[in-house]
C-alpha cells in the first residue's frame, strides 16, 4: 500500500505516513490540528531499515493533488483560478484559491456543469475556498402538470370573480347606479386580472432564472375553490443552485417587480369601477367583509377617485384583483427563509445571521396574529420552510454589483408600500 502525504490544515507541516485516510482528525504533532491526504508517495525499492534517518534515500514522490478527480475536470478548474488543493471527503474536493483568473462565475459554473461538475467559492477564516462536487441531477419537467394546475386554476377563480360580481351588481343595483351587470363578464376580467399579476409575477421570476442560466420549472398556479379569490397563488421550483449573490437578487426582485407593474394599471382600471358613497348611504347591518389597506392602494385611491376619507367604497372584482396582487408582493417581499425577500437578504449577510432573522420574523407574524389570523398560519409557515435554512449562492465571494444593491432597495421601497398588517377581517 502506497504511503500518504499529509499536510496541516493549520500550519501546513506535511509528513509521510502509513495511511491512506482522506482526513486525521487532530493528528499534527506539531500543533495539533487536521491533517489532510494531499499525494501519495511510492518507492521504487524497498526503503532499506536502518535507525538512522539520515541513511534512508529520498523516495520518489507521485503527488496525486486530487484523488479520483477527472484531469480534465482540474486543468478546466486551473484555467479560471490559481489553486492550491486542500483536502477531500470522497465527494467534495476543496482547494484554497490563491488567485481569480476568471471574474465572472456564471462562466466557471457553466464550464464546470458540462464537465458533470458544480462549484462553489467560500470565504472561510480569511480564505478564498473552491468546493467542487459531483452535479446534482435535474430532472425534466413534468410538461402536463403545470396546464392541468393552470386549467384548474382558470376555473376556480371564474367561479370566485361570478360571486364576487353577483355581490357588485346587487350593490349597483341597491344604489340604482348604472354598470355593467353581466356577471360573466365581471367574472371573466376578474380571472384574468389575477391570472395576469400572478402569471407575470411568476414569469419574472423564469426569465431571470434563465438569464443566470438556473434551471427552473414552469409556473404552477395553486387553485383553491373555496377562497374569496379562488387561488392561493403561483410557485416555480429552482432545481440548480443559484451562481451568484447578483443572480440571487434578480431571481428574488424579478417577480415581485413584474407583478406589481401589472397591479397597478389593474387596481386603477378597478378603483374607476367601483361604488362609491358617503357613510350615511351605507346600511347599518351586521357582518361584512372589509379589506385592509396599504401606502400604495391609499395613493392610488386618492389619485384615480379624489375621494374624502369618510367615503365608504365597494370594490369592483377587478379591483380586488390589483388588490391581491399588491398583498402578494407584499407577502413575498418579506424577507425570510427562501421567499423572494429572504433571497434578496441572503444575498446580504450569512446563513447563521439569516437563520435568526427567519426565527424572529416568524413569532413575530405569529404575534401579530390577533390583526389578522392568516398572520398565525404564516407564521407557522415560516417557521417550517426556514427550518431548511437559506443556502445562499454558490459564490459569496464575488462582490454584489451597483445595480443590484438598487434593485434591493427598491424591493424595500416596494415591501414598505405594500406593507398591509391587517389584510381582511370580518364583523
Amino acid at each position: 500500500m502506497p504511503r500518504g502525504i499529509y499536510e496541516c490544515l493549520n500550519c501546513g507541516y506535511r509528513e509521510e505516513r502509513d495511511s491512506t485516510e482522506p482526513l486525521l482528525e487532530r493528528s499534527c504533532p506539531r500543533c495539533g490540528g487536521d491533517m489532510i491526504l494531499v499525494g501519495y508517495a511510492r518507492e521504487d525499492a524497498e526503503r532499506p531499515r536502518s535507525p538512522s534517518l539520515e541513511s534512508v534515500p529520498t523516495p520518489e514522490i507521485h503527488v496525486a493533488e486530487t484523488p479520483d478527480l477527472p484531469p480534465e475536470v482540474e486543468a478546466k478548474l486551473r484555467t479560471f483560478y490559481n489553486l492550491r488543493f486542500a483536502g477531500f471527503d470522497g465527494r467534495v474536493f476543496v482547494f484554497e484559491v490563491e488567485d481569480i483568473l476568471e471574474p465572472n462565475f456564471e462562466k466557471v459554473l457553466s464550464e464546470m456543469e458540462r464537465l458533470g461538475y458544480w462549484c462553489a467559492l467560500k470565504k472561510r477564516d480569511g480564505k478564498v475556498l473552491l468546493f467542487v462536487f459531483p452535479a446534482g441531477e435535474v430532472k425534466p419537467d413534468n410538461k402536463w402538470l403545470p396546464w392541468v394546475f393552470l386549467l384548474a386554476t382558470i376555473a376556480t377563480t371564474l367561479f370566485a370573480g361570478y360571486m364576487l360580481a353577483l355581490n357588485y351588481i346587487s350593490a349597483l343595483d341597491y344604489y340604482g347606479l348604472p354598470g355593467m351587470k353581466d356577471p360573466y363578464l365581471i367574472a371573466l376580467s376578474f380571472s384574468v386580472s389575477v391570472m395576469a399579476i400572478l402569471g407575470t409575477h411568476e414569469l419574472g421570476h423564469k426569465i431571470a432564472a434563465a438569464y443566470h442560466g438556473v434551471r427552473a420549472t414552469m409556473p404552477y398556479f395553486i387553485p383553491f375553490p373555496f377562497s374569496l379569490i379562488g387561488t392561493l397563488g403561483a410557485v416555480i421550483r429552482v432545481k440548480s443552485p443559484l451562481p451568484t449573490r447578483d443572480a440571487a437578487i434578480d431571481l428574488g426582485v424579478s417577480g415581485p417587480i413584474a407583478g406589481f407593474l401589472v397591479a397597478i394599471p389593474v387596481t386603477a382600471i378597478g378603483l374607476k369601477l367601483s361604488i362609491v358613497v358617503p357613510p350615511s348611504m351605507v346600511p347599518q347591518t351586521e357582518g361584512g367583509v372589509y379589506f385592509g389597506t396599504n401606502l400604495l392602494f391609499e395613493l392610488l385611491t386618492r389619485a384615480v377617485l379624489g375621494i374624502p376619507d369618510n367615503y365608504v367604497i365597494f370594490l369592483h372584482p377587478i379591483a380586488m384583483a390589483g388588490w391581491v396582487g399588491l398583498l402578494v408582493t407584499f407577502l413575498n417581499l418579506i424577507p425570510v427563509a427562501q421567499l423572494d425577500g429572504g433571497h434578496v437578504l441572503r444575498a446580504f449577510i450569512s446563513e447563521r445571521t439569516h437563520r435568526i432573522v427567519t426565527y424572529v420574523t416568524a413569532f413575530v407574524l405569529i404575534g401579530m396574529s390577533y390583526l389578522w389570523s392568516g398572520w398565525f398560519i404564516w407564521g407557522l409557515l415560516v417557521l417550517l420552510i426556514g427550518s431548511a435554512g437559506n443556502p445562499g449562492a454558490l459564490d459569496e465571494v464575488s462582490p454584489i454589483s451597483k445595480k443590484r444593491i438598487a434593485l434591493a432597495i427598491l424591493a424595500a421601497i416596494l415591501f414598505i408600500l405594500t406593507a398591509t398588517p391587517r389584510p381582511i377581517w370580518t364583523t
